[in-house]
């Protein structure tokens, strides 16, 4: 049985489907992108610098409404022309590059992709679960990416350390539900939940996690920073913040 182990946290002068990029930095890592004629397109808060001959516009994204409705973003942005471009996300972690040859595809978890070529068909999947409907939310998407029309790559951000395993088919591997970052489409998830108890008179408990069957890789990240919790926009989200903690607690139980 295949165990999780490190990905490499660092690349320099690496060229995969006509673009070259660079990935720097060990706390907060930095994602440089050189464009030539390739088109990238990314989420627009995730953008650091950029030389000014490279334009800046939107892209709508399939499906949009809905996804916004659900608490998603409309339009991602992309980045056109000649020049250097660079992303980070506000967290602590790594940055890792996906390439994708023709025909092959890869499933992240939302709020987790930072950038990706601009060839690829981006749609998603809205994941219901109990828990976060009760927060106020319709459930979580998985963000899907597949190189249809040529070779592709998708960068993504992992909290803290990001491990990786390969499965066999049908092997297993049990995953804590804020530590799965990605995964192969060919990967079979579901999600699982045990009761537990201390004796006779003890309190009930409930643990939860999602289970992945090969064959396929499984990516895992050390750290879940959750993006319902860091989304305090105005006075309502902060007067709502003590029932939505203690409601956080009872569902945790």
């Amino acid at each position: 049985m295949n165990v999780p182990q490190p990905v490499a946290a660092q690349t320099e002068n690496e060229s995969w489907a006509g673009v070259r990029y660079h990935i720097s930095g060990e706390l907060v890592p930095q994602l440089q992108v050189e464009l030539g004629g390739t088109t990238v397109f990314f989420e627009h808060h995730v953008l650091l610098w950029k030389l000014p001959e490279v334009k800046i516009e939107l892209r709508k994204m399939a499906g949009g409404v809905k996804r916004k409705i659900a608490g998603g973003d409309f339009f991602v942005t992309r980045a056109v022309g000649q020049g250097r471009v660079a992303f980070s996300r506000d967290a602590p972690g790594q940055m890792l590059a996906h390439h994708l040859k023709h025909g092959e595809g890869i499933d992240v978890r939302e709020h987790q992709f930072v950038a990706a070529t601009d060839d690829l068909e981006f749609t998603f999947e809205l994941v219901k679960g109990m828990r976060n409907m009760l927060l106020g939310g319709s459930g979580f998407f998985i963000d899907k990416f597949r190189a249809t029309h040529d070779d592709a790559i998708v960068w993504i951000h992992g909290n803290g350390n990001v491990m990786e395993v390969t499965l066999d088919h049908g092997e297993e591997i049990d995953v804590e539900p804020g530590g799965w970052l990605y995964k192969d489409p060919s990967v079979k998830l579901e999600s699982r939940s045990a009761g537990l108890t201390a004796g006779l008179f003890g309190g009930g408990e409930k643990l939860t996690w999602n289970r992945f069957t090969g064959p396929g890789r499984v990516g895992i990240q050390t750290m879940f920073i959750d993006p319902a919790e860091a989304r305090v926009d105005d006075q309502s989200a902060v007067q709502g913040a003590g029932a939505a903690s203690m409601l956080r607690g009872l569902l945790q139980q």
